[in-house]
């Protein structure tokens, strides 16, 4: 990360020098050729720029029903001043550069790269997207931005990219498509299903990045990636040119990257990088929303974002609610209890007596269709489970697992599993057994298993919120919302007629249930999205914020600037008169703090540990501080558990310094061939109350 660090360097990581002598931050953006140099400096010379305007005015209204109602008038004045200034700029702008059909694309297209592209005559699966192939393609190259709406399992993040591919191979054209998925798994899945598919070698023609695993070449003409991991490259670069077609995929899923990168994209799109092709793509998507966002000036009125809506679904899903199930025992509960964001063990047994109940489920709906009862015992459907977090997935795990003679194969998925266990939700089950997957929300979105046929639904999920005062960080158990649990019932019906149980009473679905989730952006730190609107060096944070989707309060802007500024990683004025509360000058601190991972406190933690020498240690800290605590505490074992971790702080008594011991204690170990076997490092695991997986992080 960095090199050559002498003393007046370090006095320099708080100042707002633009450069720091002798030190190189690895992955800044490449430097600009002398006439891009030229328009960059006029661009930073010129007023802030706003982009398009009238979407975020129209556009932006359906999201503010997901804010507080005793929002101060004062931060919605900010909002709506800044959303003048670009309606102003856009005005000034005219007409002739927002038009949605395209120029002559940059010099970027080098078309010799098309060689590399085998030929082939592959078969698209029939899929309800493949029967309007044709027109997709059509309006997808007539406009600036397509709004892709379509039922789950219909085709969009695993057809549609190709669909583009191949256009552009039969046309000896230059391509170079980008898919973004929420989630690592996602990402990866769909890549290697596509080169499983087409027979191509995965980091080919089609690849994948994720995190610090990059699976791709230059010959690469598709690539999947993760939301986070293409923000990253558009704030290095300032620029889309990189790619010919960008497709966001899940944009219902408002975290504070998505609405970032929807931000970013759409003021890029408008300035620097006009030629390339924006889809976004959602089975739950609010398209008057996102089409009055990314709306363009056509002749002095403000034209919509084009909306294709893709018809047809693979199969029927019905939905069942408790109040459908009074031949179970569940009808004990009355509906007071249930409104409270747990799980009962009530609960979990209605979840157990379906699983059971499905066998004769399966008989009934296949018996007309044949005379032979072990042809559905041979063919038994899989279940889905949807629970709210790891802990809820165990004990569930513990109830199916203890019922052996029932032949159920129980996988787990959880963003915390490894690759190989992952894989195991796509694979066949054993001939009369049935496949039951417990998955938190990682499997509501980009991920496919096409032999789901039951979706339980616990209609939980956690939430990330932060304290306005204390800034503490907490995931809180709450109830999903309406489009989570529409998403999440798409994943049945993929091969037959699906079945959701959500297990709430009808009454309270439609009463208390909410109907979208609030936007990460009104309730979690901004701390990592104002260090990248400084990098992007775009106007201040405030108003450039102010034209997002669901623009966070202005409370939460100077919070945060306050929060950066302590922490360094923004310049302190000199004069307390002059101090501005909404900006801050960004230090080469900040710069570096805005490439890193994790939280601005852990960030700074891993520089001054390479300030001071000390940088392997940092990176244990910060790592384990980042995820839960690998420490394990069984069961009435609390005081044992205690004991050895004390052990490992020595005299210190310091829980940072245990984890650094405990580290490097399993490292060594491992560099001694002791645990070759995965039984080996689990049984010292347990002797060392210490959780595998969570170390292997």
């Amino acid at each position: 990360m960095l090199r050559k660090l002498t003393v007046d360097q370090i006095n320099d990581w708080f100042t707002i020098g633009k450069t720091v002598t002798d030190v190189e931050l690895l992955g800044s953006p490449p430097a600009f050729p002398p006439e891009a140099a030229r328009d960059e400096a006029q661009r930073r010379d010129a007023p802030p720029r706003f982009g398009p305007a009238a979407g975020a005015q129209t556009g932006a209204q359906p999201a503010a029903s997901g804010r507080p109602l005793s929002r101060k008038s004062s931060e919605m004045e900010y909002i709506d001043k800044y959303r003048q200034l670009e309606a102003q700029e856009f005005d000034m702008c005219g007409s002739d550069q927002s038009t949605s059909r395209p120029g002559p694309r940059p010099s970027l297209a080098k078309l010799s790269n098309v060689a590399c592209v085998p030929e082939t005559t592959y078969k698209y699966p029939d899929l309800p997207i493949n029967r309007c192939k044709d027109e997709v393609i059509s309006l997808i190259e007539s406009n600036s931005v397509v709004i892709i709406h379509g039922a789950t399992g219909s085709g969009k993040s695993t057809q549609l990219p190709q669909y583009i591919l191949d256009h552009y191979v039969q046309r000896s054209a230059y391509c170079n498509v980008v898919v973004t998925q929420p989630r690592k798994i996602g990402a990866t899945s769909i890549a290697r299903w596509i080169s499983k598919e087409r027979a191509w070698t995965l980091g080919g023609l089609v690849g994948y990045q994720v995190g610090l695993e990059k699976i791709a070449t230059e010959d690469t003409k598709l690539i999947y990636m993760t939301t986070g991991v293409l923000l990253q490259k558009i704030v290095s670069t300032k620029s889309l040119v990189e790619f010919t077609h960008i497709f966001i995929d899940e944009v219902h899923e408002r975290t504070e990257e998505m609405d970032f990168l929807l931000l970013v994209v759409r003021k890029l799109l408008r300035t620097n990088s006009r030629f390339v092709k924006i889809i976004l793509m959602s089975a739950t998507i609010s398209c008057k929303e996102f089409a009055d966002y990314f709306a363009v000036p056509v002749q002095n009125k403000m034209n919509p974002a084009y909306v294709f809506e893709v018809e047809g679904k693979p199969h029927s899903v019905e939905e069942y609610y408790l109040d459908d199930l009074g031949h179970m025992h569940h009808s004990r509960l009355s509906p007071h209890i249930l409104e409270e964001p747990v799980i009962t063990k009530d609960i979990y047994e209605v979840a157990v007596s379906l699983i059971q109940m499905f066998d004769h489920l399966d008989v009934k709906e296949s018996g007309s269709k044949s005379s032979s009862g072990a042809q559905f015992v041979a063919e038994r459907s899989s279940v889905l489970v949807f629970l709210p977090g790891l802990g809820e997935i165990n004990y569930m795990h513990e109830l199916l697992t203890n019922m052996v003679h029932k032949r159920l194969q129980v996988y787990p998925l959880h963003s915390s599993v490894t690759l190989e266990e992952q894989n195991n939700v796509f694979l066949s089950p054993v001939p009369g057994y049935r496949k039951i997957i417990l998955s938190t929300n990682i499997a509501e979105s980009s991920i496919t298993v096409p032999d789901v046929k039951y979706v339980i639904d616990f209609c939980l999920t956690r939430t990330l919120v932060c304290d306005e005062d204390t800034n503490y960080q907490s995931l809180r158990l709450s109830w999903a919302s309406k489009t989570s649990c529409n998403q999440r019932k798409g994943r049945a019906g993929r091969v037959s007629k699906g079945h959701c149980y959500r297990l709430i009473h009808r009454d309270f679905w439609d009463s208390s249930i909410p109907d979208h989730v609030v936007p990460e952006m009104l309730r979690c730190p901004l701390g990592s999205t104002i260090l990248k609107v400084k990098l992007l060096d775009m106007g201040e944070p405030r108003a450039l914020l102010a034209t997002a989707l669901s623009p966070p309060g202005l409370g939460d802007i100077e919070r945060t600037i306050l929060l950066l500024k302590e922490v360094g990683a923004l310049a302190v004025s000199g004069q307390r008169e002059d101090e501005n509360p909404h900006d801050g000058e960004l230090t080469f601190l900040g710069r570096v703090l805005a490439q890193l991972p994790v939280n601005q406190q852990l960030g700074k933690l891993i520089v001054l540990g390479h300030v001071f020498g000390c940088l392997d240690e940092c990176l244990i800290i910060a790592a384990a501080l980042s995820l839960k605590n690998f420490f394990a505490m069984p069961f009435r074992q609390h005081l044992d558990g205690y004991r050895n971790k004390v052990n490992f702080s020595g005299n210190s008594k310091s829980d940072c310094i245990a984890l650094v011991e405990a580290f490097r204690t399993w490292q060594a170990c491992r560099q001694r061939g002791e645990l070759r076997h995965p039984k080996d490092e689990l049984d010292w695991g347990r002797l060392n109350y210490i959780q595998i997986k969570r170390i292997r992080e």
